[in-house]
């Protein structure tokens, strides 16, 4: 029997964080290696980051934006272990340094880590290959708890990256974030992104394909955050022992084109 990847969390106090920890101790085919958190945090059996880095195989990271990027930073620094990143409404800087990072360390970085809503990026990037801009209107729409900080989410913008690459375009030089007031006919090829925070919503996100006369709607509901922490435990033993880059859930699914 194959040894147990050896598995640290970041950010184990945190709501996900809680989670991943719970769903590690309970996969034979993984070690609970490490918990970490902030710096100086209390809690029976944290240790510091850079004694967990050296007791895993890859550190399952749901943190914040900032301090992936550093994690990440670190990680290449002293040349692993592996990664799989789950924060999300990282700023161009801090996306750049996790691809700088990638060049030494093998991380997998995703806007959602359900299974189910990566096989819907695949469905929705067919849909807008296959429905020509002139014609079908795409509009994305959101929905989360009132906690959420980043809009929109990861996932959503994983929607919508997955929509534009189906049409041969960048989602920055197409994405419409907002409409409010005298905004004028829909210009041809945008993809619109809306946004509802509110309740306890785990996540809802729906992706629609407006055609004249009828209407194709895509879209995934969480019931649990458990699917987030399947999908992690997936890309953690998928990407144990790859080779150096920056994957994301589709290289783990094997259902990139």
């Amino acid at each position: 029997m194959p040894q147990p990847i050896r598995i640290a969390i970041a950010g184990a106090l945190g709501r996900m964080g809680r989670q991943m920890v719970e769903a590690v101790a309970a996969d034979p085919r993984l070690e609970l290696a490490a918990r970490f958190h902030r710096s100086g945090s209390a809690g029976e059996g944290l240790v510091e980051r850079d004694e967990a880095l050296a007791l895993a195989d890859v550190v399952i990271d749901f943190t914040t934006p900032s301090a992936s990027a550093e994690l990440a930073r670190v990680c290449a620094a002293r040349g692993g272990p592996a990664l799989v990143i789950g924060s999300t409404g990282f700023e161009t800087a801090e996306l750049d340094a996790i691809a700088e990072a990638a060049t030494k360390i093998a991380l997998v970085r995703s806007g959602s880590y359900s299974l189910g809503l990566n096989m819907l990026t695949g469905l929705v990037e067919q849909a807008a290959r296959a429905l020509a801009a002139d014609d079908c209107d795409i509009e994305i729409l959101e929905a989360h708890h009132r906690m959420k900080v980043d809009a929109p989410s990861g996932t959503a913008l994983m929607l919508g990256e997955a929509a534009a690459s189906g049409r041969g375009v960048a989602l920055e030089d197409v994405a419409r974030r907002s409409r409010d007031g005298i905004t004028g006919p829909r210009l041809p090829g945008e993809i619109g992104l809306a946004v509802v925070r509110g309740g306890s919503i785990i996540g809802e996100h729906s992706v629609g394909f407006l055609l004249d006369g009828e209407v194709l709607t895509l879209s995934h509901s969480a019931g649990d955050r458990s699917m987030f922490a399947n999908g992690a435990i997936a890309a953690a033993l998928w990407v144990a022992g790859q080779h150096p880059g920056e994957y994301d859930m589709r290289d783990v699914l094997d259902i990139r084109r």
